[in-house]
């Protein structure tokens, strides 16, 4: 087959040509559009329930919520694994399916089942799906500050000017604002004030569920016109509200005003925002699963500058406190950088082997092409460009032109042969038989290099998604360079080399002096050949031996160039004393010489998957580069932290959100004690972290908060209220 191939390449060789530029634009232009990220899509199938439950308690939450979801949930098709969080007032359910599942298909057999649940669920009480996004979809932290203006007036931007604007941009799966002051109608009853006027909180309750709607008529016929009849009752004004009538004695009317307090106040929260130690609104952008990082924050900058124009005075939306983007281009460009370093190191070493121009040149378009073609098939396949699959290419960028290189090289021999000889062969003859002669070298040389990466397609789960895009982009970067070798090769040599100058000369002074100093060491090695085995089964087996030694991680530690570092205080603590202590890291943190800029949040946002309590605060840390070292800066950030009272993680966002996504916890190694004693787990846990602290290499070690929160529990006593 490979035969035919190469014959029929050289009687078609304007139409090899052809068809090899058509791969060089096409494959150009697909590379400019392929999506770019920093990994391989990590995303399993996974369905998030979140059921807001207000005023409920964790232990009714759990009972009430959480287990008649948790169990409609396990019986599902495809399903891997259910966890649950449950905190005060919210439930989250997190259901995993398998890689091989559509997240379309799951979400709809997920809708099916909630439909049958609800029943079952308290009155009020309603779970909703997710969007589709991952622990990975975070891409941008945009800080918002008002300087003279309220935190209410910027929360109201935040929610309908700048949230509604950000998800226009397709790709945008969620956009969580937090901080601020969310806008409420507040009515606070007076209860002296009811016991007085002999009205009840259900009279009131009711007149509050009748205001300010809408409602319809129906249709009036007048003559030959026809009229719609709408009942408007819509109202934006507080004197309307506050002149609500809520009942009628001794005909008069008692208004709402008499009765309660009526203004418009700030919803209860359960988090806030800082930046810069200042009070402010932050925003988490996430994307959808396959968007293109880059291009999308790209499009969201744009969308930030427009809207900026918009603002109010003293407003500012351009605080950016962490974008993917940055890591992702810088990475990527870190490989790229390799890959364009490793072509130009193939062509000086070509070019002082061969000293020609031309054969140099033929050698080289095995790169290009073979890369480009590796393009094709990743968008045939839908790979994004990530380190891994620029990893895969860079592997393979000194092999792709060495199948290249043994046909040319043999072809220019049997040319030179040809010429001596008097042109006995035309050369399309020769460069064919020449071809065909290192042909079983080139194939079984390809299929044994191929056949060290094939062990990669057997890893499963997370690894297999992370590796697996490697393992593609070497096989086929490669397998391309074996089809250049047999067609674009021979066909670049009947052009370039049959008339060149140096088919009636010698090698070059490299290769002469190369084959001197090779003849040398060969004679020596031969005459000393016990020596050379035995040393070189030595230096075999103390590798084989270090081997255990080396360390060992699943990824390499990343600089990230942003730090995330998690506070934990006791549960139990309020709102106002975490933002207090936030404020305090914040400033100490600031002082440190290579911080730019921080932004906190702490608590729970409103449309937030995590169930953070409003004891728990994570501080976004933008740094630039310095003399300093990056363990020498983390050193003196946890120095200056370890004066709070609490608990301090610092780790970098994307490490963070792949420990999550590899553990369930936001740590490199998590360790977990099963038991029906939460006081003896925790003496059991106190115990462990005492042992392990004395581990060298450990830091931010903690136990996870999993203690009783004070509560003020009213008990009834049935006997007594009967």
């Amino acid at each position: 087959m490979f035969n035919a191939i190469i014959t029929i390449s050289l009687q078609q060789r304007l139409f090899v040509l052809a068809v090899s530029l058509l791969l060089l634009i096409y494959g150009g232009l697909t590379l400019s559009q392929l999506p770019v990220d920093v990994f391989p899509d990590l995303n399993k199938p996974t369905v998030t329930l979140l059921t807001e439950a207000n005023g409920m308690a964790p232990e009714e939450v759990e009972q009430l919520v959480t287990f008649p979801i948790e169990t409609a949930m396990n019986g599902l098709p495809g399903v891997t694994r259910v966890r649950s969080v449950s905190g005060i007032g919210l439930s989250i359910v997190y259901v995993e399916f398998g890689w091989d599942t559509e997240i379309f298909r799951n979400r709809q057999q997920i809708a099916e089942r909630l439909n049958l649940v609800r029943e079952q669920l308290p009155e009020g009480v309603t779970p909703q799906m997710g969007p589709i996004s991952s622990i990975m979809g975070e891409i941008m932290l945009i800080g918002m500050q008002g300087g003279k203006a309220s935190p209410m007036q910027v929360r109201e931007i935040a929610d309908w000017v700048l949230r509604p604007r950000l998800l226009t941009i397709p790709g945008v799966s969620q956009v969580i604002p937090i901080g601020g002051e969310v806008k409420q109608y507040q009515v606070t009853p007076n209860l002296a004030m009811m016991r007085q006027l002999d009205v009840s909180l259900e009279k009131l309750e009711s007149a509050l569920k009748n205001f300010a709607t809408n409602s319809s008529g129906g249709f009036l016929e007048h003559g030959a016109k026809e009229y719609l009849i709408r009942n408007i009752g819509r109202t934006t004004r507080l004197e309307d509200l506050q002149n609500l009538v809520v009942d009628y004695q001794n005909e008069q009317s008692i208004l709402l005003k008499q009765v309660a307090g009526v203004a418009f106040s700030a919803k209860v929260k359960r988090g806030d925002a800082s930046f810069n130690g200042a009070p402010a609104v932050i925003l988490s952008v996430q994307k959808q699963p396959g968007a293109d990082t880059v291009k999308l924050t790209r499009e969201i900058e744009t969308a930030l500058k427009e809207l900026a124009k918009t603002m109010p005075a003293g407003i500012s939306i351009d605080n950016i406190l962490f974008k993917q983007a940055d890591f992702i281009e810088n990475s990527v460009g870190n490989v790229e950088e390799a890959l364009r370093d490793g072509a130009i190191m193939v062509a000086v070493v070509l070019f002082l082997f061969l000293v020609n121009l031309r054969t140099t040149f033929i050698s080289l378009m095995a790169i290009p092409v073979s890369i480009l073609i590796t393009v094709l098939v990743f968008k045939y396949m839908g790979l994004s460009i990530n380190t891994m699959t620029l990893g895969g290419m860079a592997i393979a960028i000194g092999a792709l032109v060495d199948d290249a290189i043994v046909g040319m090289e043999n072809t220019l021999r049997r040319l030179k042969l040809n010429a001596a000889g008097g042109y006995k062969q035309g050369a399309l003859e020769v460069i064919a038989g020449a071809t065909q002669e290192v042909l079983s070298g080139i194939v079984f040389a390809t299929l044994i290099i191929v056949l060290v990466f094939v062990p990669l397609f057997a890893l499963s789960g997370i690894e297999g998604r992370l590796f697996a895009p490697l393992g593609i982009a070497f096989i086929v970067s490669i397998s391309a360079s074996m089809l250049v070798s047999v067609t674009l090769t021979p066909v670049l040599c009947y052009y370039l080399l049959p008339k060149m100058k140096l088919l009636h000369g010698g090698d070059s002074w490299v290769m002469r002096k190369l084959k001197a100093w090779d003849t040398r060491l060969l004679a020596w090695s031969f005459d000393h050949s016990k020596l050379l085995l035995s040393s070189a089964l030595a230096a075999v087996l103390i590798a084989a031996a270090a081997v255990p030694f080396f360390a060992r991680a699943f990824l390499p530690a990343f600089n990230e160039g942003t730090l995330t570092i998690s506070l934990l205080m006791n549960p139990g603590t309020s709102l106002a004393q975490s933002n207090e202590i936030g404020t305090l890291a914040e400033k100490l943190i600031l002082q440190v010489p290579e911080v730019t800029q921080v932004g906190r949040r702490t608590g729970r946002a409103e449309l937030d998957e995590h169930a953070e309590g409003v004891h728990s605060s994570e501080i976004d840390v933008d740094m630039k580069r310095s003399a300093r070292s990056k363990d020498a800066v983390l050193q003196d950030l946890r120095s200056r932290l370890v004066q709070l009272p609490v608990v301090t993680n610092i780790g970098q966002p994307i490490s963070h959100r792949l420990d999550h996504l590899l553990s369930g916890v936001r740590a490199q190694i998590a360790l977990k004690i099963y038991g029906d004693d939460l006081d003896i787990l925790r003496a059991l846990a106190d115990d462990v972290k005492t042992r392990l602290s004395k581990i060298p290499g450990l830091v931010d070690l903690q136990i996870e908060k999993q203690v009783r929160i004070p509560q003020l529990q009213t008990t009834i006593d049935y006997a007594k209220a009967t």
